[in-house]
């Protein structure tokens, strides 16, 4: 029972205030009763715990405020099932590198060797998909919280887990330390530094270089450094779809996102093949695929940037300058002169046939619907994204102006990830418009968290590609010479569905009808559903 008459700290308070120290301001989860301490203890340390409707998609909704917030956020589960519910949006925490702090309650230890109900070992569930996991004693309560939250920022940040029995949570605190994080000071990185005067005399050296950059160089904000060094070097700008946005593609030198469509790989391998540079800043290739194995046939004109080692055998750079992504481009800024490079234009000759690639073909359909929403969501708008082949088409046609305005699951590739992403953004930055990206079959996994967004009241944006199919797999199917097979979706009225949940819902199957739908949704309190109708042979030949 929790104890409101004393100012003593109990454990759960120790943890609730750590976390807070070190940035933690969102938690999401389902409670149970092993962790209904926590929960009181989080809401006192100014935690706010946000109730979702499944532990997969309350870990999702941590990641989208992560994204947002730039911290560590919280996935607060109960025993047993409520943890296993979880293990997906977990492992997409892992393979998005997010930095989620796992909370779950646990059997008391006194009767953990004789109770079987609701009882399986934590640890041993979760030990492929986290980077570490520990139990929550009385006397380092703090120091472990601390520990798991410097694990799970360091690079490649991921999830840790922590256990947490209801009996130590209540207990009065035996140590009311609060373990803060360190003064932070990053070091610079000189004109004079070996590997920079390396990488300058190569860049002096090449005719065309190219840079490929990721998650990381967007998480450090490496954005204007490198468009500095794009534009000093004339080398085009390819980035993996979670690092969107890092070079505004609507300049010149962006090629935009790659990785997941095989039109627009052919066309941006077929110019990282004549490049005699790779310059790969904070790049990961875990969002790739098969056709970026070993993708530049000479290794020696592959050079890695960035903090960590890999752990990957995607492609074996002949070059690594370990640091800051930031600082040592920021460097490179001032050790190259301006040149002329790609003298055959080509970078511009493979801009203009991407463009073709995704130049929208009809009035209505998946193309249509891109163009408007991304009319619509301007410069400043967060446009969150399912898996399935809109996600596909709107990662290479979406125009990002701003690193983070495009959030996926892009190395898990999760589906029912959209609508949690888009709600965690929405908490972490209620100024901000949110719109969901969603297939009919994605909402369909997780329709419960509409739920949330009207018990939050959230003005969300949900825009549904209805097309009644898993069109993805249906294209898979037909490129294998396959009849399709378990692929092919009954008509929901979704409108009725969001109405139902308390929102606004309206089925449209024009692009005037959406553009004004889209308007009204802006104006309008609490969420809106716009299902958009069209058939799923749009998709044919799409990417």
């Amino acid at each position: 029972m929790t104890n409101t008459t004393t100012n003593v700290s109990r454990v759960a308070d120790i943890v609730a205030k750590t976390l807070h120290a070190h940035g933690v301001r969102h938690a999401f989860g389902v409670p149970g009763g092993e962790v209904v301490t926590l929960i009181d203890g989080l809401e006192k340390a100014e935690i706010s715990f946000n109730l979702a409707r499944h532990e997969s998609s309350a870990a999702i909704m941590a990641a989208g405020a992560s994204a947002i917030s730039g911290r560590p956020e919280l996935l607060v589960t109960t025993v047993g099932p409520g943890l296993a519910n979880a293990v997906n949006g977990i492992a997409d925490a892992l393979q998005e590198r997010v930095p989620l702090i796992v909370v779950s309650g646990i059997v008391d230890r006194g009767t953990r060797a004789r109770y079987t109900h609701q009882v399986i070992d934590h640890t041993q569930l979760l030990r492929p998909i986290v980077k570490a996991s520990f139990e929550i004693e009385p006397e380092s309560a703090a120091s472990t919280v601390a520990r798991a939250l410097t694990i799970a920022t360091t690079e490649p940040m991921g999830p840790v887990h922590l256990d947490l029995s209801p009996m130590v949570a209540a207990l009065a605190s035996p140590n009311s330390k609060i373990i803060t994080p360190p003064t932070q000071f990053g070091t610079s990185v000189s004109v004079t530094d070996p590997g920079v005067r390396h990488l300058a005399e190569r860049i002096r050296a090449a005719e065309r270089p190219i840079i490929l950059a990721g998650l990381e160089a967007a998480r450090n904000n490496a954005g204007a450094a490198l468009q500095h060094l794009a534009e000093t070097i004339g080398a085009p700008v390819i980035t993996t779809y979670k690092a969107k946005g890092l070079l505004s593609e609507d300049h010149p030198m962006s090629l935009g996102g790659a990785g997941l469509s095989p039109l627009a790989d052919k066309v941006m391998l077929s110019l990282v093949n004549k490049s005699d540079l790779v310059l790969m800043i904070g790049y990961d290739p875990i969002e790739m695929r098969l056709g970026w194995l070993d993708f530049v046939e000479d290794r020696s004109n592959l050079v890695d940037i960035g903090k960590t080692a890999p752990d990957h055998a995607m492609h074996h750079a002949g070059t690594r300058v370990t640091g800051d992504p930031k600082a040592i481009v920021q460097a490179l800024n001032g050790s190259v002169i301006e040149k002329q490079t790609w003298i055959n234009a080509e970078p511009r000759v493979a801009k203009d046939e991407l463009g073709q690639i995704f130049a929208t073909r009809t009035a209505w359909g998946p193309h249509a619907i891109v163009d408007r929403l991304n009319d619509t969501a301007g410069t400043d708008g967060l446009v969150t994204a399912d898996s399935g082949a809109h996600r596909i088409l709107l990662s290479q046609k979406w125009v990002a102006t701003k690193p983070f305005s495009l959030l996926q699951s892009a190395g898990f590739c999760t589906m029912n990830a959209a609508l949690p992403l888009a709600i965690g953004a929405k908490v972490a930055d209620p100024s901000r418009r949110v719109f969901a990206v969603m297939g009919d079959g994605g909402l369909e996994m997780g329709i419960g968290e509409l739920a949330t967004l009207r018990d939050l009241n959230l003005s969300v944006t949900i825009v549904l590609f209805q097309d009644r199919s898993l069109a993805l797999i249906a294209l898979k199917q037909a490129s294998a010479g396959l009849a399709p097979a378990g692929v092919t979706l009954g008509e929901t009225d979704f409108a009725a569905v969001a109405r139902g949940f308390g929102g606004y819902g309206v089925n449209v199957e024009n692009s005037d009808e959406f553009s004004r739908e889209l308007e009204a949704a802006g104006k309008r309190g609490g969420f809106s559903l716009i299902a958009c109708r069209f058939d799923a042979n749009a998709y044919d030949g799409a990417f």
